[in-house]
């Protein structure tokens, strides 16, 4: 099969000769895609039964080394496809990926459970101290070793071939719940048939409700759904009306019935992660994923959250007794309820701190963001600079390339930023790789963002709100750190760090925001060019804590969920979603009705098929981190070259060849503390 393909006419069976190796999308077409996948399957499978059959003594050079360079035309294509099932989806991908996922879940068992592959891994383990090994390779023995023993490599027989059924059925189920939630999302979209119902939105919004509904051939206006409960809109839609049925419709996700319930999907995925973890030795899923994290264990994990949850509970009731009471001396005469929290919440920071968050929204237009802002901080700190590549086709015409470059000139790599919603486009904000830096595998660097911004009708600026702008920031974040990480294995490039430490460079860029330099380089309205009054900068840093009883208590409803679904066992039998949502948040004191969980179980994408099972505690877990790098970048005079040339060298460039509390340590000079974070969240 590995060569009955014709390299000439499937793009993926060669590195592209495209700048920076960055994929033809041009040539790309629907059946290269399948091709490509049963060809580098193939062709991985051939290199490992290399490894596996020589005769001579395992060693790191024809083990190892080998291994690192396996698999390279299946990473090729699974790169784009899964960039492109993400962000541009359609019925063929949507059909194809529901065919992968089973198949890829047994190829990585077919390597990962092969017991010749493991036997030499486990020899080379045995002599890693060697003397002349350096630090990146013996962490790659290491790392190796472990990945492979947790992942069942020294299980019997039997116990494997159980093992492959579980990867497979999961494989499938995660990648049937995204689909049904992506489905489901557009469904429940909020037609609003008299734009008057739409009083609050700026003119942009409204703009892009009614290109939303003209997109699908409706009349009125439509308003798409966001991937947490909680929707931007909410904040400033004077209709109550419209309010609880934007909420409502958010909330109905995976729980109406029909080809799009999520509702069995989440018993079945909880009940195979607990009897798999069982299998390989864990009490659950949770302790399973933790063993290799940061963390280590569950308990250190309900530890932390559990020390946070009772101080953002007391605080969120503080602030729904505020609310009320502005509803009362409205004369409104009704009680709060959840879709009305973020109205209200922008009347008292109004009424407190004379900060209206709608009327920032003019000098947030999205070029000025990205170029003046985000773009700008990076060139400050790191003295990169970027510059657009026309000439360079990515997977949609809203996705942009620009060249990233060293003060030098030297090359660091490609960004493209993809930053408009619509249907074909799962929910949520996020950064990928297309091509990962490797000096073995001698590969440059191309990286992702994607977001879900509306887009404006045709003519009109992308007014971004105040939160879009810190998601930007946040996900370019990501980008920095996979464009600076140098590494010699592709194991280790980019982000390929333990997963409650990934979220840690992107929080710390969200600072760069409001930092002064930054935000009066961008934050100018878009009409008039003024620059955004220091006044209303000053209140902005002023209210910083505000509101942050219910972000807080939202944010651990949703990680305690996730630990919940992942820390019972496999004896423990769940039968109904909504009872056992109720139960764990009632456990915690997070059961309030008007803050919901950021996501509950049936659109909870981040557990149940977006690969932070067990893992969503990681937010909170890196910020740890960030609060207290935050506080380096302050008491060391914040935007310099000296400080960004410090943490790219020893935190961004690292990637993941080295631990990253070691390397936090060499940045900080000592493990973080937790008194920034608790000072930043008001949890004091």
């Amino acid at each position: 099969m590995a060569d009955s393909v014709n390299s000439s006419v499937n793009p993926f069976l060669a590195p592209s000769t495209l700048p920076y190796q960055l994929p033809p999308f041009a040539d790309i077409r629907d059946e290269h895609y399948r091709e490509a996948f049963d060809h580098g399957i193939a062709e991985q499978l051939a290199e490992i039964a290399l490894i596996v059959s020589n005769p001579d003594e395992p060693t790191f050079e024809n083990t190892l080394l080998p291994l690192e360079r396996s698999g390279t035309t299946l990473q090729r294509v699974a790169a784009v496809f899964f960039n492109k099932s993400s962000s541009d989806s359609n019925d063929f991908t949507n059909a194809l990926e529901e065919e992968l996922a089973p198949l890829l879940a047994a190829h990585e068992d077919a390597i990962r459970l092969d017991p010749g592959l493991y036997s030499r891994i486990a020899s080379v383990h045995e002599q890693r101290e060697e003397p002349g090994r350096d630090a990146e390779s013996l962490y790659l023995v290491e790392r190796y070793h472990t990945e492979f023993t947790l992942a069942g490599a020294g299980l019997s027989d039997a116990d494997k071939a159980t093992l492959r059924d579980y990867n497979k059925r999961l494989s499938t189920l995660t990648t049937r719940f995204e689909k049904n939630l992506l489905a489901d999302t557009n469904e429940l979209a909020v037609l609003v048939d008299d734009v008057a119902d739409l009083d609050g939105l700026a003119a942009g919004e409204i703009s892009a409700a009614a290109e939303a509904a003209k997109e699908r051939g409706l009349d009125g206006y439509l308003i798409g759904l966001v991937l947490p409960t909680s929707h931007p809109y909410l904040a400033s839609l004077t209709s109550r009306e419209v309010r609880e049925r934007l909420l409502s419709a958010s909330a109905a996700r995976g729980i109406r019935g029909g080809a799009h319930d999520n509702r069995d999907l989440v018993l079945e995925i909880s009940r195979l992660r607990a009897e798999r973890a069982r299998l390989l030795g864990f009490d659950s899923h949770a302790a399973f994923v933790t063993a290799d994290e940061t963390a280590k264990t569950p308990d250190a994990v309900a530890g932390m959250l559990g020390r946070l949850a009772p101080a953002a509970a007391r605080n969120a009731r503080v602030e729904q007794a505020e609310l009320q009471k502005i509803i009362d001396a409205s004369g409104a005469g009704f009680e709060l309820a959840a879709w009305d929290w973020a109205f209200y919440t922008e009347k008292v920071r109004q009424a407190t701190y004379d900060v209206d968050t709608s009327a920032m929204r003019p000098y947030f237009e999205l070029e000025r963001v990205l170029q003046d802002g985000v773009f700008h901080a990076a060139t400050r700190l790191y003295g990169v600079t970027f510059a657009p590549r026309p000439d360079l086709v990515a997977w949609h015409p809203d996705a942009r390339v620009f060249e990233v470059s060293n003060e030098d000139g030297s090359p660091v790599g490609l960004y493209i930023g993809d930053f408009y919603t619509r249907d074909s486009k799962r929910g949520g904000a996020w950064m990928n790789p297309l091509i990962s830096q490797s000096a073995l595998l001698e590969t440059p660097t191309v990286v992702c963002n994607n977001m879900n911004v509306a887009k404006p009708a045709a003519g009109e600026p992308t007014l971004l709100s105040f939160d879009e702008v810190n998601t930007l920031f946040h996900e370019f974040g990501h980008a920095l750190h996979g464009l600076f990480a140098q590494v010699t294995y592709p194991k280790f490039s980019g982000t390929n760090v333990y997963r409650d430490f990934v979220e840690f460079p992107s929080q710390v860029n969200e600072m760069w925001m409001l930092q002064p330099e930054v935000l009066a380089n961008y934050a100018r309205h878009h009409e008039t060019g003024e620059p955004m009054p220091q006044e209303l900068v000053d209140r902005i840093h002023a209210s910083a804590t505000f509101n942050e009883g219910f972000s807080t208590s939202e944010y651990l409803a949703a990680a305690l969920l996730d630990q919940a679904w992942h820390r019972i066992g496999a004896d423990t039998v769940v039968t109904d979603v909504a009872e056992f949502e109720a139960s764990a948040l009632a456990a915690v004191g997070l059961d309030n009705p008007l803050v919901p969980t950021r996501y509950a179980s049936t659109y909870f994408a981040h557990t149940f098929s977006g690969g932070y099972d067990a893992g969503y505690y990681s937010y909170i877990w890196s910020e740890v981190l960030d609060a207290d790098t935050v506080e380096w970048f302050t008491e060391n005079g914040g935007l310099t070259r000296e400080n960004g040339d410090r943490f790219r060298d020893r935190l961004l460039g690292v990637g993941g060849r080295m631990d990253p509390l070691e390397a936090y340590r060499d940045f900080r000079g000592r493990d973080a503390i937790i008194q920034p974070l608790l000072d930043r969240r008001g949890l004091n």
